[in-house]
């Protein structure tokens, strides 16, 4: 395992879909989410195939993915998430 550099966090964007009918109740779930290590640091309803964007943050792709796994995708209405990891290109 590798040590992270001092004050750089994973930053991610979550595109979520829920059920028919579910989008309300998921915000509401969402808007519930306790922050730890990782914490969603904002949302968006969108257009579009998915429901909502979520930006989060975490200490490490490890924390972020908790986060994801553990917190949005068990909430109940939400069909799918995917997650794409910001990147530095340059």
């Amino acid at each position: 395992m590798t040590k992270a550099t001092t004050g750089k966090r994973v930053k991610a964007y979550v595109l979520i879909e829920t059920a028919a009918g579910k989008a309300k109740v998921v915000k509401k779930s969402l808007s519930k989410i306790k922050s730890g290590p990782s914490t969603m640091i904002h949302l968006d309803g969108i257009t579009g195939p998915f429901d909502f964007i979520a930006i989060v943050e975490g200490p490490n792709l490890d924390a972020v993915g908790r986060l994801v796994t553990d917190g949005i995708g068990a909430i109940d209405g939400v069909t799918r998430t995917t997650t794409c990891v910001a990147v530095s290109i340059g």
